[in-house]
């Protein structure tokens, strides 16, 4: 390939630093992933227990020239080679968005090519888009998203690229920082959700009685924070001492499955009404970094499988963040004329449906 001739493919470079991982990546029109560069700052947190924004603002504005220059490399282009260059806006810390928008700016202003900047959670809504279903083939619109990670729990319909509908959600806590919360009680380390998912696989779900909020309700709003709060009660009602190895699997087990009987349970009611407004929707899809949760894939498809409709996820690794689904949601906004000029102004908040009611109790995650 050359490397300062654009060819025929639309290629655009995506930078993501709205939390924990400074990430560059090159991707076409043709839904090649020419380059997906991710250093993670586990190391930097775990002392921590959890992400210190400060330390993860310092982190990014460290590493970020080397993730670019790498991910460029890999690609094998010059930036003359680029169609545009897109960066993770918001919502996230906004210490570490500004790193990357102001790298992104830069980039964009002396090689005089469009910049564009996305919001994060399109980022994770379109990546199936990029990674195709179980054919290959590129995912197509309307469908229904179930966006889960730390810092949100929503349904949505996905009708097309920033046209989106939400359905439901979190009125409390995000499953994610479920997760990760009750992981750090058990002891089990960060990042939590894996660790949870460990420990469950060797442990009875069947053991401790775990409340499913909002389970068997009408509606598709989710809350994770009495699930949360039980498993704190459960801790502190062991013996003295530390928790045992078949305590933390058993506990972590009901956890996974109270979660579990939730998600399957909202998704059934945001299904109903997907059907009714788009009788030609056939798909489910999950997006977010707990859609990496192999047990809450299965649980999911399983949900429709029964409903007759498709259940696709990306890959594991594209489904915690990543600068290759930033790269696909700019290309995505390119094939629209959507790009941004210099002024434009990171955001630590960004709802993906601003037309969406407030949720009672939602605040931020709203």
């Amino acid at each position: 390939m050359d490397g300062t001739d654009k060819g025929f493919l639309m290629k655009v470079l995506g930078i993501e630093t709205s939390c924990d991982e400074t990430a560059a990546a090159v991707v076409t029109d043709a839904r090649e992933i020419l380059s997906n560069e991710v250093l993670s700052q586990l190391d930097e947190h775990r002392p921590y227990g959890g992400v210190v924004p400060e330390v993860a603002a310092r982190a990014h504005l460290d590493a970020i020239g080397a993730i670019v220059s790498t991910a460029m490399e890999k690609a094998n282009l010059n930036y003359s080679g680029l169609d545009a260059v897109a960066a993770t806006g918001g919502p996230g810390l906004i210490g570490g968005v500004l790193v990357g928008v102001m790298t992104a700016k830069a980039i964009a202003s002396v090689h005089k090519i469009p910049f564009i900047g996305v919001n994060h959670l399109e980022g994770h809504a379109l990546t199936v888009r990029l990674t195709g279903d179980d054919d290959g083939k590129a995912v197509k619109f309307p469908y229904l998203l179930l966006l889960v990670s730390g810092g949100h729990c929503q349904l949505l319909i996905v009708a097309g690229a920033g046209n989106y509908k939400r359905l439901g959600t979190t009125i409390d806590d995000a499953l994610g920082e479920a997760f990760d919360k009750s992981a750090k009680m058990m002891g089990l380390g960060y990042p939590g959700g894996p660790a949870v998912e460990r420990y469950a696989s060797r442990g009875d779900c069947d053991r401790f009685d775990l409340p499913r909020p909002l389970w068997k309700r009408a509606g598709c709003n989710f809350s994770f924070s009495g699930l949360k709060t039980k498993v704190r009660q459960q801790i502190e009602n062991f013996p003295p001492g530390p928790m045992s190895e078949q305590d933390k699997n058993d506990l972590c087990a009901s956890f996974q499955k109270a979660a579990g009987d939730v998600l399957v349970d909202r998704c059934a009611n945001a299904i109903d009404i997907f059907l009714d407004l788009h009788p030609e929707g056939r798909t489910l899809v999950v997006a977010g970094g707990v859609a990496a949760n192999l047990e809450l894939r299965r649980r999911l498809t399983s949900l429709a499988n029964d409903r007759d409709i498709d259940f696709i996820a990306p890959p594991v690794h594209l489904c915690t963040d990543n600068a290759a689904m930033i790269a696909w949601a700019g290309i995505e906004r390119l094939q629209l004329g959507q790009t941004d000029d210099m002024d434009f102004r990171p955001r630590p908040r960004w709802p993906l449906d601003p037309d969406a009611p407030t949720a009672a109790g939602a605040g931020v995650k709203a």
